[in-house]
């Protein structure tokens, strides 16, 4: 079976949910923003973020939401309340809303996951 391609995975988000393909291109655009020399990845069902070859979350799509995943989430201060998830590494947060990026400061979030991701990694 073929490989799906970045491309082909958001057409088929776009095709079952226009509100869900908004929000993970907003995903998509603020961790370009904020995270320097981000890799995307079609992995585990969903885009899959690395910076420095390092994992440290993805964009995953569900039938009533998108959650932005962290690889590392348990190590970051959660500040704002926003993250889900009591697993001993992963932590969440889960976007019903566009505006819900911005209300549960994702942009808070994402460079705290680089780096909790990247210490942990050495």
């Amino acid at each position: 079976m073929a490989e799906t391609t970045l491309q082909q995975w958001l057409d088929d988000v776009r095709l079952l949910d226009e509100a869900q393909y908004q929000m993970v291109n907003e995903v998509r655009s603020l961790v370009r923003r904020l995270v320097s020399s981000v890799a995307e990845q079609i992995k585990y069902g969903g885009i899959v973020f690395s910076a420095s070859g390092v994992h440290f979350g993805g964009v995953f799509v569900y039938q009533h939401h998108v959650t932005v995943e962290f690889s590392q989430g348990a190590r970051i201060e959660d500040r704002f309340g926003s993250l889900e998830g009591s697993g001993k590494a992963r932590r969440h947060i889960k976007l019903k809303h566009l505006s819900d990026i911005t209300e549960k400061h994702l942009n808070h979030y994402l460079p705290l996951a680089v780096a909790a991701a990247q210490h942990n990694a050495h």
